[in-house]
């Protein structure tokens, strides 16, 4: 079946980087097509014939595009993309490779990769735990305070440690 929502990343001049960089990272990954400018069309979208326009790729068995458009929009936290580790070497090895060379770091799991895209890299047991009236208020508190997430300490916070 084909699927009904891909994700379309724009980017300006960096898809095939940002694609490859992106499938480096994810297990079961993968470059699956490239698309090129041609010759028509220049006048609206100024791209050199033979320049990349899309590529299909899947990162963990999801399909994105990545687009080559132009300067005209860059990303915001208005879209993330979330990560649910089951380990703290899991939420360890994405925190680090996303923030790798340039990347940045926010609060509560979320951070900035070097082309500007948003990702939350949250431990697996978050949404059960903010699910419970009970350790909601305990987790948050212990969360608020964190940059990249420590699953011991949310796990201390509720008193499981």
């Amino acid at each position: 079946m084909t699927h009904q929502i891909t994700p379309c990343l724009w980017f300006d001049r960096k898809a095939e980087e940002a694609a490859n960089f992106y499938v480096s990272i994810f297990k079961n990954s993968s470059i699956d097509k490239i698309s090129y400018y041609g010759k028509e069309g220049f006048e609206v979208h100024g791209q050199k014939e033979g320049t990349v326009l899309t590529v299909e790729f899947t990162l963990n068995g999801s399909p994105f595009t990545a687009m080559n458009a132009g300067p005209a929009f860059k990303f915001n936290e208005a879209v993330s993309f979330q990560i649910f580790c089951d380990t703290q070497e899991e939420i360890d090895y994405y925190w680090a490779s996303l923030t790798a060379d340039g990347g940045s770091e926010s609060y509560c799991g979320w951070l900035k990769d070097k082309y500007g895209l948003s990702w939350q890299v949250s431990p697996a047991i978050l949404p059960e735990l903010m699910n419970d009236p009970a350790k909601a208020d305990k987790v948050m508190k212990a969360f608020m305070q964190m940059r990249k997430f420590d699953i011991e300490i949310l796990l201390k916070s509720i008193g499981n440690q």
